[in-house]
C-alpha cells in the first residue's frame, strides 16, 4: 500500500518512528518534507525520502513562503507520487503542500492530517491567528482523517475553537506518541538504578523550554547533594539566552547532545526521573500535550516528574503512574523527604503496567494504516473521546 507522507522536518527523529510504523503497518511510505539539519537524509527509516529545501526554527516567515513555493510547484512529484493509495501531511503548513501535490498528481485516496502541536500563532485572536485558523479549516475540509497524539488537542482546540465534528464532519483517532516495537524488539531493561540522593533527572527530545532549564540549573546549583541533570537531544537553541553557557556554570547537569532510539534505554536506564515538564507555551499546547518522553521513560523505568494539572500529570493519574506536583518549586522538598522505599514503589507501579500502555506494537501499526486507507470524510457518528482514559476510536 503505497502511502506519500508530508514531513515538516526530514531530520526529526519523530518522523522516524512514524515512517517505521507505516512501514510495520504494512504501507510503503514515499517522505516528502523539508530538513532543518544541515543535510538532508536520502531515506528515513527504509524509506524514501526528498528534499524539499531547509527551514529554521522560529522562523515563520520563511517556513511560510517555502511552504508556498512547494504547493505551487507540487505537480514536479507526478510521476513520484503515481500509485499513491493514500497522502497524509504531519502539521498544517504539511496539509497545504500535501492538498496541492493531492490535486496536482491526479490521486483519489484519502487526505490524513496529522497534528501533534498546536502552535502558539493559532491561538490568538488577532488577525493573524484569525486567518491561520481559517485557512486550517479551509484545508481540513479536503481531509478525511485527523490524527491528534492527545485528547485535550480535541477537547482544548479541535473542537471549540475549529468545529472538526460539529462543522467540518471529520473523524477523529488519537495515536499517543508512544515507542515502538515490532517483533524481536523488545530491549533489554536496565536494572534500576540505586535508590538515594543524588536523583537524577533526564530530561530528553525537543529542549525548547527555557522555564525548566532554569529551575533545574537552578536547583542543581543550590543543591548538588540533591539533584544530578543529563540532558540530550536538540536544543531549541532561539529559546534560550545562552544555552550552553548555562548548563555549563551548573554543577550536576550535563549536556550530552544528539541520542538514537537504540541509547534510550541507557539513558533513562541511568536516572530515577524525567522531567517531563514543559512551559514553552504554558497554558496552552504545554497544558495540552502528551510528549514522546512520557512514553519513552515509562517504558525504560524512569518515572515521569508532571505538573498535576495539565494533560500529562492527568494521565500519569489515571494510571497512578509518576511523581505529580503542583508547582515546580515544590520539587526540592519532594526529592528531599523521598525515601528509598518511595521510589521503590514508583519503580514498581511502572514495571507492573502492561507494555501497551507506552509501545505501540505491530497489531497497532497495521490498525493505524487500515485507518488511514480507509478514512472517510463526514463519517464521524462513532468517533468517541475519554479523556480519563485517554482513548479515542472510530
Amino acid at each position: 500500500m503505497k502511502l506519500a507522507y508530508f514531513v515538516h522536518d526530514l531530520n526529526d527523529p519523530a518522523v522516524r518512528r512514524r515512517v517505521r510504523m507505516l512501514r510495520a503497518g504494512g504501507a510503503e511510505p514515499v517522505v516528502l518534507g523539508f530538513h532543518r539539519g544541515e543535510t538532508a537524509p536520502a531515506e528515513v527509516s527504509g524509506a524514501p525520502a526528498v528534499d524539499l529545501g531547509r527551514t529554521y526554527d522560529a522562523r515563520l516567515g520563511h517556513r511560510a513562503r517555502a511552504t508556498a513555493l512547494a504547493a505551487m510547484t507540487a505537480g514536479r512529484w507526478r510521476r513520484l507520487l503515481q500509485g499513491s493509495e493514500a497522502v497524509m501531511a504531519r502539521s498544517l503548513e504539511m496539509l497545504a503542500v500535501a492538498s496541492a501535490a493531492r490535486v496536482l498528481a491526479g490521486l483519489r485516496g484519502p487526505l490524513t492530517y496529522e497534528c501533534l502541536d498546536i502552535h502558539r500563532m493559532m491561538l490568538g485572536e488577532g488577525p493573524k491567528a484569525r486567518a491561520a485558523r481559517a485557512a486550517e479549516r479551509a484545508l481540513m475540509r479536503h481531509a478525511d482523517l485527523l490524527i491528534v497524539s492527545s485528547p485535550a488537542f480535541l477537547s482544548a482546540y479541535f473542537e471549540p475553537r475549529q468545529g472538526v465534528r460539529r462543522r467540518l464532519r471529520l473523524p477523529v483517532r488519537l495515536v499517543e506518541n508512544k515507542t515502538l516495537e515490532v517483533e524481536g524488539e523488545a530491549p533489554r531493561l536496565a536494572p534500576a538504578p540505586a535508590p538515594g540522593p543524588p536523583w537524577r533527572i533526564a530530561w530528553l527530545g525537543a529542549i525548547r523550554c527555557a522555564r525548566s532549564l532554569d529551575l533545574l540549573t537552578d536547583l542543581a546549583r543550590r543543591r548538588p547533594d540533591l539533584v544530578q541533570v543529563s540532558i540530550h537531544g536538540r536544543p531549541a537553541y532561539t529559546e534560550f539566552t545562552d544555552f550552553d553557557a548555562q548548563v555549563a556554570s551548573a554543577p550536576g547537569v550535563t549536556f550530552g547532545g544528539a541520542y538514537g532510539a537504540e541509547d534510550l534505554p541507557r539513558l533513562y536506564g541511568q536516572a530515577h526521573f524525567c522531567w517531563a515538564i514543559d512551559y514553552m507555551e504554558e497554558g496552552q499546547n504545554s497544558a495540552w500535550l502528551l510528549p514522546n518522553r512520557l512514553y519513552e521513560a515509562s517504558r525504560f523505568g524512569a518515572a515521569p516528574i508532571a505538573i498535576a494539572r495539565v494533560e500529562t500529570g492527568r494521565w500519569l493519574a489515571a494510571r497512578n503512574l509518576g511523581l505529580r506536583i503542583e508547582d515546580p518549586r515544590d520539587l526540592e522538598a519532594v526529592l528531599d523527604g523521598l525515601r528509598a522505599q518511595d521510589y521503590a514503589r514508583l519503580r514498581r507501579e511502572l514495571e507492573a503496567m502492561p507494555t501497551s500502555a507506552f509501545v505501540a506494537d505491530v497489531a497497532e501499526s497495521r490498525a493505524f494504516v487500515a485507518a488511514i486507507m480507509t478514512a472517510t470524510a463526514g463519517d464521524v457518528a462513532k468517533v468517541e473521546l475519554d479523556s480519563s482514559t485517554a482513548k479515542v476510536a472510530i
